[in-house]
């Protein structure tokens, strides 16, 4: 089976917009879709709570999140890394 996506982990790119949790960030990831309709570039944007084990990273951060298995009822995504 060539080209299999098995063992892939999806990856996003977001923002920090919040880090008052314990060992949790809230990472906002924002994407540009074309309008079904009037075809006009709008920004979507979509909160993810993700698994942090450092308290490094601060609001307003740029962090990648991988996806992982769940670690709590809202948290399937983990921090990869911080660059800011």
């Amino acid at each position: 089976m060539e080209g299999s996506e098995r063992g892939k982990r999806k990856e996003k790119t977001g923002v920090v917009v919040s880090d008052k949790m314990d060992k949790t960030v809230v990472v906002r990831v924002t994407r540009t879709v074309r309008h079904p309709r009037y075809d006009k570039v709008v920004q979507r944007a979509k909160k993810f709570y993700a698994h942090c084990d450092d308290d490094s990273i601060k609001q307003g951060d740029t962090v990648t999140i991988v996806e992982t298995r769940p670690t709590s009822k809202l948290k399937r995504w983990r921090v990869a890394t911080g660059t800011e």
